[in-house]
């Protein structure tokens, strides 16, 4: 297994959370999933295209109806969270999503595959996807100590960005060779090995607030949203969230369109051009820490999303011609850094300034408010798409994100800083960091 041969092999090289044997279980689960989910990911968008040759709407309205399920749930998901032990949460989703993702690929073996059912399938995984991501969230600052969130963020995103490396340049091959419908199939394998790994977890979790202290769903729910809005930092950062949401749905619905029919590539070459991005990525995990401590956390957040920002541009400006486009497409994955850079640091300062008894409720107060806005722009990027075309769409896109940008550098979250201690594990100095309920 992927955790005992950790252990077992690095010996004296292993440092920090590699020692965590726990830590090294969630890891293993969670690089295996992303690989199979990036898999899937890129072979859902290509199997309603190439299968179903669905028309821009549909491809939109795909990608919305897998994020419809954090509105309607997302507020209540969280108090379940804080209200129950987080890791069979995330078993019995990752199970969940698993048997719903190899429905795919039944029903294209008997020619059933429909629209509706991609429709039926995004909903539902959506529904898990959120119960998984929150207790997630929400788990990590249980499994390791809150100085070592950076780290362990900073680990977790780095394998995940290795996965993208090898996930989406296989994606592209496998649909072009195997068709989407069989890629997915990967996809849902690799639930079945992160639920594995998440139940061979030891160490037990605290346990959750007795049912006496319970007052009711919504006015929990409430307590949720009152600790953002009483956090300066939590505050900005949940509308840069927002912003950078908005610019990732616009762009991601017309994107795929864009290159298939406007450059005319392939989905082989595609996947190797997006497994620079997963390069990029890695990169930006690996270095997210370091950026934390030399320029601050702050100031990082602000640097990576003007990074990608600038780099998404590059997409509706790229010339005809496959060489020249395809140069513009490498170069824009470059910038895949930068967001990754912003990531690490803003869910570390998430976890670090929340209380855990609020940690579930705040996550999903943020899962909710950016993802409505990503459905938001992704139905704008479907609807500007058939009216102002595909480079214009993306051309908002790229704008909205350094929209973002700006309005971290306006912002408190610019001052915040990290003490001079190791970067790799310093939590940041934060002033007035307990929320304000």
């Amino acid at each position: 297994m992927i955790s005992e041969w950790l252990n077992g092999r690095l010996g004296g090289l292993r440092t920090g959370l590699w020692r965590h044997p726990d830590f090294v279980k969630l890891w293993a689960g969670e690089t295996i999933s992303v690989f199979g989910s990036l898999i899937g990911r890129t072979a859902l968008h290509f199997t309603a295209i190439l299968v179903l040759d669905a028309r821009p709407f549909e491809v939109a309205a795909l990608l919305a109806l897998g994020i419809v399920p954090e509105l309607i749930f997302a507020p209540f998901v969280g108090v379940w969270v804080d209200r129950l032990r987080r890791r069979p949460i995330m078993i019995a989703a990752d199970l969940g999503r698993a048997t719903l993702l190899a429905s795919i690929p039944l029903a294209y073996a008997f020619d059933a595959l429909t629209m509706e059912q991609l429709y039926v399938v995004a909903f539902l995984t959506g529904i898990l996807s959120i119960c998984f991501e929150v207790a997630y969230q929400s788990y990590l600052p249980s499994l390791i100590k809150r100085e070592e969130l950076l780290e362990g963020n900073s680990k977790l995103k780095a394998s995940d960005s290795a996965a993208e490396v090898g996930a989406f340049g296989a994606a592209g091959w496998l649909v072009q060779l195997f068709t989407g419908p069989v890629a997915i199939l990967i996809d849902a394998v690799s639930f079945l090995f992160s639920a594995f790994y998440i139940r061979r977890i030891t160490k037990t979790e605290s346990p959750p607030a007795p049912e006496e202290e319970r007052t009711g769903m919504l006015r929990e729910a409430k307590e949720g949203i009152q600790t953002i809005l009483g956090n300066a930092f939590l505050r900005t950062t949940i509308v840069s969230e927002c912003l950078n949401h908005f610019a990732f749905g616009m762009f991601g619905a017309a994107f795929g369109l864009y290159v298939i029919r406007v450059l005319d590539f392939q989905p082989g070459v595609l996947g190797m051009i997006y497994a620079v991005g997963g390069i990029s990525s890695l990169v930006g995990a690996l270095f997210a820490a370091r950026a934390a401590s030399r320029l601050g956390i702050g100031p990082a957040m602000v640097s990576g999303l003007a990074v990608i920002g600038a780099s998404m541009l590059l997409v509706p400006l790229a010339p005809g011609g496959v060489v020249l486009a395809a140069a513009f497409l490498v170069a824009q994955q470059l910038g895949d850094g930068g967001f990754v850079v912003y990531s690490i640091n803003e869910v570390s300062l998430r976890q670090t300034i929340t209380p855990g008894r609020l940690l579930g409720r705040v996550n999903a107060g943020f899962e909710l408010c950016a993802h409505g806005v990503l459905l938001v722009g992704i139905l704008a990027g479907g609807a500007l798409g058939e009216t102002l075309g595909l480079r214009g769409t993306l051309a908002v896109g790229a704008g909205a994100m350094l929209v973002a940008a700006l309005w971290l550098a306006a912002s408190p979250v610019r001052t915040i800083r990290v003490p001079s201690a190791s970067p790799e594990i310093a939590p940041p100095a934060i002033p007035d960091a307990e929320p304000v309920v």
